[in-house]
């Protein structure tokens, strides 16, 4: 098991405000031949332009490997096997607070950009060439690393 899947990284936020709503989101390390699966966020979007690792946000009433097969099924119309847990954090931004788990998953199909977004499979040592949203920071780190 590479090491960066070992153990999930949570990174506390700063105290929320009474009442403040958490946005909870899913999100996929998708590797196949060395490289991992990286999406770009359409404009318009919270943090458009900035690439992230495909997903979306949980539904009411789903769980977060459901809400992941379904958010993987609709960006990338594509299935998806979902595996470990590798990330869990809530990180404050100026307009939401957001919790993000990221799983490590396998593509049962060959992906395609459903959403008109752009997708690129990276070579780990390169994911910190791409800007990615800070909760993603953590594990864009380890993964350069390893």
């Amino acid at each position: 098991m590479d090491r960066f899947m070992s153990e999930p990284l949570s990174r506390p936020s700063p105290p929320r405000g009474e009442g403040e709503k958490v946005v909870e989101v899913v999100a996929a390390v998708i590797e196949r031949g060395g490289r991992i699966l990286i999406a770009r966020r359409r404009a318009g979007s919270h943090l458009g332009g900035l690439w992230e690792f495909p997903g979306g946000k949980r539904q009411a009433g789903e769980t977060p490997e459901a809400a992941l097969v379904r958010e993987i099924r609709e960006e990338l119309d594509a299935a998806v096997t979902v595996g470990e847990l590798v990330e869990d954090v809530e990180w404050t931004y100026p307009e939401k607070v957001v919790r993000l788990r990221v799983f490590r998953c396998a593509l049962e199909d060959e992906p395609r950009a459903a959403e008109g977004q752009e997708i690129a499979w990276v070579a780990p040592a390169d994911l910190g060439r791409y800007d990615f949203p800070p909760a993603d920071g953590g594990l864009v780190a380890r993964l350069t690393r390893r």
